[in-house]
C-alpha cells in the first residue's frame, strides 16, 4: 500500500505544502512545532481541507480532483497525542467502540499491546502508556487501511515510551500497517521512521 500526497495549505502566516510518495512501512514527518505536521494529519484524515493539491492511497484518491472523501470513508486509524478515551466507558467498550464488522481481531489487538488485564478499568485510573495502547488498540480495531499517529509519544515517560514504540514496532514489522507520524524527537524518528521526512 502507498501514499501519495501532494498538497498545499496556507494557515494564517503559515504555509504547509507537502509532496510524497511513500510505501509500507512508517513515514515520519519530523521537525519543531509550528510547521504543520498535524495538519498534514489533519488532511489526510480528511478533518481539515487542503488549499489544493492531491492525497491518494494505493491508487484511490481521497481529495483531489472534485473528491473529497468524508472522513469515515477514508479509513484511517487515528491516534493522537493525549489517548482521548470516553471517559464514561470502560476500557472494553473503548475497545469495541472502534470495532468495523467482525470483532475477530479483539484478541489479537489486546494480546500484543499487553491490554487485556485493563478491561475493566475506567480511563482515569490509566497510566499515560496504558491509555496510549489501548487508544492505539481501538485504531487498530476499526481494521483501518493506515495508521496515523500525531506526536503519540509526547507526554510519556522513558519506559513508558519504549513500551509504545515497540508496539508501534509491531504495526510496522508485524501488521505491515502503512504509518504516517509526526514527532519533534530525532530519537523516535530514526528508530520508528523507514523514511524521515524533515520539514
Amino acid at each position: 500500500m502507498s501514499f501519495e500526497i501532494d498538497i498545499e495549505k496556507r494557515l494564517g502566516d503559515t504555509r504547509i505544502s507537502l509532496t510524497l510518495d511513500a510505501g509500507q512501512g512508517a513515514t515520519v514527518l519530523f521537525g519543531p512545532s509550528g510547521v504543520g505536521k498535524s495538519s498534514i494529519l489533519n488532511m489526510v484524515a480528511g478533518l481539515l481541507r487542503p488549499d489544493r493539491g492531491r492525497i491518494a492511497i494505493d491508487g484511490e484518491t481521497l481529495f483531489g480532483n472534485g473528491i473529497d472523501l468524508p472522513p469515515e470513508r477514508r479509513r484511517a486509524g487515528y491516534v493522537f497525542q493525549e489517548a482521548r478515551l470516553f471517559p464514561h466507558m470502560r476500557v472494553r467498550a473503548n475497545l469495541l467502540y472502534g470495532v468495523r464488522g467482525e470483532a475477530d481481531r479483539f484478541e489479537d489487538s489486546i494480546g500484543f499491546l499487553g491490554i487485556g488485564h485493563l478491561l475493566d478499568r475506567w480511563p482515569r485510573t490509566l497510566s499515560g502508556g496504558e491509555a496510549q495502547r489501548v487508544a492505539i488498540g481501538r485504531a487498530l480495531l476499526s481494521k483501518p487501511r493506515f495508521l496515523l499517529l500525531d506526536e503519540p509519544l509526547s507526554s510519556l515517560d522513558r519506559a513508558r515510551r519504549d513500551e509504545i514504540m515497540q508496539a508501534i514496532e509491531h504495526v510496522r514489522d508485524v501488521l505491515g500497517l502503512p504509518i504516517l507520524m509526526v514527532t519533534h524527537d530525532p530519537d523516535e524518528a530514526e528508530r520508528i521512521g523507514t523514511r524521515v521526512v524533515r520539514m
